[in-house]
């Protein structure tokens, strides 16, 4: 697990040794899946580590919708949502 410190400038180096030793990539934030850095991160991993990866790169992000006060932690990755991409990384 890397946890990014800082989004710009980002460790891309270090990023791209643990994909290319593992072969696989999950790609957690809390804001909306689309349009959103993970999606930039993804698509830079991809980028580097592309013959490395065994199984597609997996996001676990919040909803495409406007962020509901109500109801946040329904909106958040939780676990569920983090077990589901574990296991689609390690069934591939």
């Amino acid at each position: 697990m890397i946890d990014l410190k800082t989004l710009v400038p980002y460790d891309i180096e270090t990023i791209a040794r643990s994909v290319n030793k593992t072969g696989r990539c999950i790609v957690a934030q809390e804001a909306p899946r689309t349009s959103g850095f993970g999606a930039e991160l993804a698509a830079q991993i991809q980028e580097e580590c592309f013959y490395a990866l065994e199984a597609p790169i997996q996001r676990v992000a919040g909803w495409d919708t406007p962020y509901p006060h109500a109801h946040e932690w329904s909106y958040f990755p939780g676990p569920d949502r983090f077990i589901n991409a574990m296991n689609t990384v390690l069934e591939a």
